[in-house]
């Protein structure tokens, strides 16, 4: 199979390159265990959606709702409300997850489950990428950021979950949501491995996402 042209940096990049040195040399740092940051971790309050509601399988089983933040990225909430509701998330893998980190999926075209997974984060989605919306709001435990390569301008579908807060990441990468139900799903999502989390068996998989208004 003829590689892909775009770059593995491209959404990829979130953790091919700055991101995974930076998230790990924080979280191999920190003095916080996971269950120290699950005790003080505050849940977020939702301020109405739209929410958008993934079902989880695999070795994690259950729903989660992502509280959507129009207010604060306006066209990245646009993008990703429209690509659940045209189905294209629907059986995308969690295909990058680092302990402790951060857990990484939508990967539309190359992410299926049931296909071929050897370039999952190297993909996109049809539409157009969506230019950066950096704001002051931090990346804590649950928040939800858009993924993107070392162009701040290159969203397009690719999004992680924090399992912990990483303050070196704030107004790096654009925070569109976050989890008001459902982080003790996010919790058990399978782990990868290596420097780069890749998950490289049987990854954990967005079933059905769907939107509330």
């Amino acid at each position: 199979m003829a590689r892909p042209k775009r770059s593995p940096l491209l959404f990829g990049g979130l953790m091919a390159s700055g991101l995974a040195i930076l998230g790990l040399a924080i979280w191999a740092t920190s003095p916080m265990s996971q269950a120290a940051v699950n005790k003080d971790a505050k849940p977020f309050k939702d301020t109405k959606g739209p929410h958008l509601v993934i079902q989880v399988a695999g070795q994690a089983n259950g729903t989660v709702v992502i509280d959507l933040l129009p207010k604060v990225a306006p066209k990245t909430v646009a993008q990703i409300v429209k690509l659940a509701k045209e189905g294209a998330y629907d059986g995308v893998v969690f295909h990058r997850v680092i302990d402790g980190f951060m857990a990484q999926t939508g990967d539309v075209k190359y992410g299926k489950r049931g296909g071929d997974l050897s370039h999952a984060g190297m993909g996109g989605s049809t539409l157009p990428d969506v230019p950066a919306e950096f704001s002051n709001v931090p990346f804590k435990r649950g928040t939800v950021g858009m993924a993107r390569a070392s162009d701040p301008n290159s969203g397009n579908s690719q999004f992680f979950i924090m399992f912990q807060p990483n303050s070196n990441l704030n107004g790096q990468y654009t925070v569109f949501g976050h989890v008001i139900s459902g982080m003790d799903v996010v919790d058990k999502i399978k782990r990868g491995t290596g420097p780069n989390g890749m998950v490289t068996s049987e990854p954990d998989y967005m079933a059905k996402v769907t939107v509330e208004q």
